[in-house]
């Protein structure tokens, strides 16, 4: 009974005999069925991205939106249910404001994302209360420390600080993707630029898209870099553009060459 959560995840306050939270699990499970959000942290800067499903062909490219500004050096990116992750970034400003009001400076991130973690998890405490389907990638700049970073927040409540990471649909297949940058080196030279880091997450994320099977989306991208002079900013378009261009025209040329491959493997075995 307890591996089928049967009787056990009515409630986000009853745990399983075995010590889990099926409330929480499902909430996880809402945020691996949407649309992929990445984050990468840079040289000189952060790289938010998110693939927006475009539900109805009458929507207008800029609506519900999915990244958002907290503070003047911070941003937000959330995947799974968008009204919940709306509540999430509200309280997001709401604690950069009241904090910047009290103590008469700029939110760090670490404090920021403790306390939207601890929202998070607030309400998977109480019966009365259900966890957010939404995964908060949160990246800013600090003031004080001169130090950029990228922090997670689960539907749990956890938050992590990460080199890059990865929410939604094809978060296991993009982490793959994103270690093979080799973001966790000590050497700042070797490192990617915010340009780079750009195009590479437009990469992922249309090589794991599948026409035929997938929806159509929107590729959403900001930044928190020395270009936008430390401000969390949306990425141009023609920067975008190109990216997407580019991330085209490589797994195209990937394709070909694992055609010509195969027929080279037909004819040796012919």
């Amino acid at each position: 009974m307890a591996s089928s959560g049967s009787g056990y995840d009515i409630s986000s306050a009853t745990f399983s005999p075995d010590g889990r939270i099926f409330q929480v699990e499902y909430a996880g499970k809402a945020v691996e069925s949407a649309g992929t959000a990445l984050g990468v942290k840079c040289a000189n800067g952060v790289v938010l991205c998110v693939e927006k499903p475009i539900l109805n062909k009458m929507l207008l490219p800029n609506s519900s939106r999915r990244i958002h500004s907290v503070d003047s050096q911070s941003g937000v990116a959330i995947t799974g249910f968008v009204s919940d992750g709306r509540q999430v970034v509200n309280r997001a400003r709401e604690e950069a404001s009241n904090y910047e009001e009290t103590y008469g400076s700029k939110i760090p991130a670490c404090v920021l994302a403790e306390r939207i973690g601890a929202y998070v998890h607030y309400f998977t405490l109480h019966g009365a209360l259900r966890p957010f389907g939404v995964a908060a990638l949160l990246a800013s700049y600090d003031v004080e420390t001169k130090e950029h970073s990228l922090h997670m927040i689960e539907p749990s409540g956890v938050s992590y600080q990460y080199f890059g990471c990865a929410a939604g649909k094809g978060r296991q297949a993009a982490k793959t993707e994103m270690e093979k940058l080799s973001l966790n080196k000590d050497d700042p030279e070797s490192l990617l630029d915010v340009k780079d880091g750009v195009k590479k997450l437009a990469h992922i994320i249309f090589s794991l898209h599948e026409e035929g099977k997938d929806k159509p989306f929107e590729l959403e991208m900001s930044w928190v870099c020395e270009e936008s002079g430390w401000q969390h900013k949306a990425v141009p378009k023609d920067v975008i553009k190109e990216a997407i261009v580019q991330a085209k025209k490589e797994i195209e040329e990937a394709e070909e060459d694992d055609e010509s491959d195969d027929d080279d493997e037909k004819d040796m075995e012919e």
